[in-house]
């Protein structure tokens, strides 16, 4: 019986990476309550291996849930060159994924600034996704960050911020009322999802942007957080492979007791707000 190749790389992330990927998604979906009966959920796809996989994992999900929700996958072209944008379209045509499409000229106006680019970028992005989600009749928005993202962020914070904060697997959005972010991702590693592709054959675009596509990161952000990637590990190397499952867990046994401040809801708290009260 002729199979389809769509149709064994989804069967390879419910046997081959079981354990790997599936159950851990499926695993942040119920532990933070990513996802309810009756939502309708817009899953992003920039066109990179993350969110690939990230929308293969809905798909199976979507088949056999034990409640009703729906989906919808949304691809929004920044600015992609020619390229890029056809070898996106290859791989969705390959693993057999139904999009909407939304055209930008994201690039071309971050294109023009001298500072940060790549966080107006990023800002933008996330504000068109909000809006075409909400157009669609959707009420969360799915991104495709993963474990390594969050430990990465939480170091960075801390390293280049001077603050202690992580990447959450879910959060309102300020500006779009009744809307959400999720992170189903959450619990996957980077280096599982890399094979997964490798397995499959399967070639995705890297970062497309008009800053990066070749292959020369000038951006700050872009090249701490490969700093930073190198950094953890180095850390490992001197300390123990313990190490980034550490920087994860710091986020769940944050102490009020035993740090100097803290901020929530907007308000600050010192050390002399709660030293009487301990």
């Amino acid at each position: 019986m002729f199979v389809e190749r769509y149709e064994m790389i989804e069967r390879s992330l419910i046997t081959t990476y079981r354990s790997r990927i599936w159950s851990k998604f499926t695993k942040a979906v119920k532990i933070y309550n990513l996802i309810k009966e009756g939502d309708k959920v817009c899953v992003c796809i920039s066109g990179g291996k993350d969110s690939m996989c990230m929308a293969k994992l809905f798909q199976q999900m979507h088949k056999y849930s034990d409640f009703p929700f729906d989906v919808e996958y949304l691809v929004m072209n920044p600015g992609y060159n020619k390229e890029n944008f056809d070898l996106i379209k290859h791989n969705l045509e390959v693993l057999n994924i139904p999009v909407t499409f939304m055209e930008t000229d994201i690039f071309d106006v971050a294109n023009n600034v001298d500072k940060n680019p790549c966080y107006l970028c990023a800002k933008m992005r996330r504000g068109w996704l909000y809006h075409k989600a909400k157009e669609l009749g959707c009420n969360k928005i799915a991104l495709g960050h993963h474990y390594d993202d969050v430990i990465e962020t939480t170091l960075m914070n801390m390293l280049n911020a001077g603050s202690f904060q992580t990447m959450l697997p879910k959060i309102h959005s300020k500006n779009f009322e009744g809307m959400e972010l999720i992170r189903p991702m959450y619990l996957i590693r980077e280096e599982d999802i890399i094979s997964w592709s490798n397995l499959n054959e399967l070639r995705f675009i890297q970062c497309a942007c008009r800053f990066t596509e070749n292959l020369v990161v000038d951006d700050k952000a872009s090249s701490q957080r490969a700093n930073t990637k190198k950094l953890i590990q180095e850390l490992k190397k001197t300390y123990n492979d313990n190490i980034e499952k550490n920087i994860f867990r710091a986020g769940e046994n944050v102490n009020l007791d035993m740090i100097l401040g803290y901020k929530t809801k907007g308000e600050i708290y010192t050390f002399n707000d709660i030293y009487d009260e301990n």
